[in-house]
């Protein structure tokens, strides 16, 4: 099957859909590749996927190579040696002079130490892993070992050979993701904030709703075209399906509310409701989530929680929601 450039490559089997999945979102699975192979997907861009397929990863880390010459390096992966070689292999001849990391989870930082190591290019990225930064059980864990040469904040602009990428800070997922736009082809490499294989797993304390729902909100204000995230295929029509991941997590906000409506109070419960049809296996990923929609919306008044909030806890409606159903009901 061809790839985006028409490179004759494999097709592997995905991965299992996560439990947060819903068919609102119109998901874009189909991936043509070969593991440590680098594929021309675009004039600017090169792609070499690293072989750490997981529930978590879909068929792996998704590395880009930007520019021709004088390179720069985004998500160097996983700290596997056969990933660092492909890369290294990928590059010969070439000059890397940046290295950009959109978040520490070690399916995406880790390999900055040996491809620095090996060409002298500096580390970029918002920061260090967040002290006490959920999401270790049900993603890939933190890369606590990484801090970056170069500090990036929202807007700031590294410039090479024919290439200009800019960083566009998306808390959320995690609080130091930062997404990548390269205004020459009109793309946002996304990182983990919008893939187009699956939803997000938002995970507290250092995985926020509220931020991911504003930063959501952010990209989709922005004009690129594509979206390059660092697992699975490009998204083309990326406003249609930022909007659709909102609209998916609206949804799930009704969810919660319909629960507690009904007597389940516990995130536990919710999601022996809300996910009855996902293996059990996967309910973990989804108490995250249910967890982080809950502090969101004690946030903003529409739920209340008696003590701190916790997967046992004992959640209700807020007094905002109070108020909305009295004002909803008959006199």
């Amino acid at each position: 099957m061809p790839a985006e450039n028409g490179t004759p490559m494999m097709r592997t089997e995905a991965q299992p859909r996560r439990p947060e999945d819903m068919e609102d979102v119109p998901f874009v699975r189909d991936l043509a590749f070969e593991y440590g192979q680098a594929a021309d997907v675009s004039p600017l861009i090169r792609r070499v996927v690293a072989r750490n397929p997981s529930p978590f990863t879909f068929h792996g880390t998704g590395t880009y190579i930007v520019g021709r010459g004088r390179v720069a390096i985004i998500d160097p992966g996983p700290d596997l040696d056969e990933h660092v070689r492909a890369l290294l292999a990928a590059v010969a001849g070439e000059t890397v002079t940046h290295l950009l990391v959109t978040h520490t989870h070690l399916d995406h930082s880790p390999a900055a130490r040996a491809i620095k190591a090996a060409t002298g290019a500096k580390t970029h990225g918002f920061g260090p892993h967040a002290a006490g930064a959920g999401g270790a059980k049900v993603e890939e864990g933190g890369d606590f070992d990484f801090v970056p040469d170069v500090v990036l904040r929202d807007g700031d602009v590294v410039r090479g050979s024919g290439w200009t990428v800019e960083a566009v800070h998306t808390p959320g997922h995690i609080s130091n993701h930062l997404c990548f736009a390269l205004p020459e082809e009109r793309a946002l490499f996304s990182g983990d904030h919008v893939m187009g294989w699956s939803t997000t797993v938002i995970a507290p304390p250092d995985g926020d709703m509220g931020h991911y729902l504003a930063s959501l909100d952010k990209v989709m204000r922005r004009d690129e075209e594509t979206y390059w995230p660092t697992h699975g295929p490009p998204i083309r029509e990326p406003r249609r399906f930022v909007a659709a991941l909102i609209g998916h997590r609206r949804a799930r906000e009704r969810q919660i509310l319909d629960c507690l409506a009904a007597g389940t109070t516990t995130v536990t419960a919710m999601v022996e409701r809300m996910y009855k049809d996902v293996p059990r296996v996967l309910h973990g990923a989804a108490a995250q989530t249910v967890l982080a929609h809950l502090l969101h919306m004690i946030e903003d008044g529409r739920v209340a929680c008696l003590g701190e909030p916790g997967f046992e806890s004992v959640f209700g409606p807020g007094a905002r929601q109070r108020a909305s159903t009295r004002r909803r009901s008959p006199r």
